[in-house]
């Protein structure tokens, strides 16, 4: 048998958060490995748009990134709760997000890195041994550190009870490029994306352009007849003008996650990490996982470089002080909800009322609940 490999840091996802601390570990001298079970680049359920407090903390070049590649600048927002009129809100000439495709988008932070890749490849055995983690019987490494997603098996491995003791959010989307007749009868603006909240407050649907690329999906709180919440959702937007009949039918994709701080997933153990979506860090609003992704693995790179090799249950527990303190304390159990201060009735009532005014809209829907402007980003 020949002997193992050894890297520094092994890091099983290459997405947002898993490509982010890989190069912020090699930046800083280690050797590191990433591995994830999909070729890239690979599609992501997404509604798919950047703030720039994510430019910030990853230190994008946005004159690099464009080449070859969709960024759309957004100006501005349409709101409404399904079956009502939007309220559309300019947020003036610069842009308050951007508009990417994920495939795109997570394909070039991962080629960045500067870690030796190993896409296409699944983890498939996981051992520990001398204080060091053995990886598909061909690495092995003192740093483990789990970034694939809801359904990472690294959070398995620490003891995450993957989609039965948690309360998941579902997703279902699609994303098809526009003929050029659709794009010109469309009467979607790139630099306006469209959020229509659920009745009953338990998610909301999107429509965002990019370009020619239209992304169109539903995230609730409980999968439970999420299919159906999106045929209607569909149909609504068919009747409307919004979405013609053949692009409504596009073939879906789903996804799952969970919301901080609701998930109960052990964040550190022995020789290991999670970052990412692998630690339910979306945030609870919006459902956005791209900042609590990259900014996990700039905490859990601080963490690293303080603990000095020695990566012990106890010296990890840096990793998990920083993400409460950036992101609120963690619920005790898993699938703890939180109990809203008002009855659903009332709560729909008065949601129905806000939703109608420019200001609530704007000011705690856009600028706060999803574009985060009130927290600064870990980089300048």
């Amino acid at each position: 048998m020949s002997a193992l490999e050894r890297r520094d840091a092994v890091i099983v996802g290459g997405g947002p958060a898993g490509s982010t601390l890989a190069r912020a570990l090699a930046a800083a001298g280690a050797t590191v490995a990433v591995l994830d079970k999909r070729a890239f680049p690979r599609d992501k359920t997404c509604a798919g748009w950047i703030t720039p407090a994510v430019v910030a903390n990853l230190g994008l070049d946005l004159e690099d990134y464009r080449r070859g590649r969709v960024l759309q600048p957004i100006h501005g927002f349409r709101v409404a709760r399904m079956g009502e009129a939007p309220v559309y809100n300019d947020h003036g000439a610069t842009p308050v997000s951007y508009g990417i495709r994920r495939r795109e988008f997570d394909h070039y932070l991962l080629q960045r890195s500067g870690a030796e890749l190993r896409t296409a490849t699944a983890l498939g055995s996981l051992e520990r041994a001398g204080g060091e983690w053995l990886v598909n019987g061909t690495l092995r490494t003192p740093l483990l550190v789990g970034a694939g997603g809801h359904f990472c098996p690294v959070a398995r491995a620490l003891g995450a009870d993957l989609g039965r003791a948690e309360s998941v959010v579902g997703a279902q989307e699609f994303e098809v490029r526009l003929s050029a007749g659709e794009a010109a009868r469309s009467p979607v603006r790139g630099d306006t994306p469209q959020l229509y909240f659920s009745p009953d407050l338990a998610g909301y649907a999107w429509v965002v352009r990019k370009g020619d690329w239209l992304n169109v999906g539903i995230g609730r709180r409980g999968p439970r007849q999420l299919g159906e919440h999106f045929d209607r959702f569909l149909a609504h937007m068919v009747r409307e003008g919004v979405l013609e009949q053949n692009v409504a039918g596009a073939r879906r994709n789903g996804h799952a996650y969970l919301l901080y701080p609701h998930a109960a997933r052990p964040l550190h153990a022995d020789g290991a990490l999670l970052i990412g979506d692998a630690a339910g860090l979306a945030y609870p609003e919006s459902g956005e996982g791209i900042r609590p992704a990259v900014e996990s693995a700039l905490l859990a790179a601080e963490a690293i470089r303080a603990c000095g090799g020695n990566y012990a249950r106890q010296r990890l527990a840096g990793y998990a002080a920083a993400i409460e303190a950036r992101y609120g304390a963690r619920a005790t159990r898993a699938g703890a909800v939180a109990q809203p201060g008002l009855p659903g009735l009332a709560r729909q009532y008065a949601a129905s009322l806000l939703m109608r005014t420019h200001w609530f809209t704007q000011q705690i829907v856009t600028r706060r609940w999803f574009l985060h402007e009130h927290v600064a980003p870990l980089r300048a």
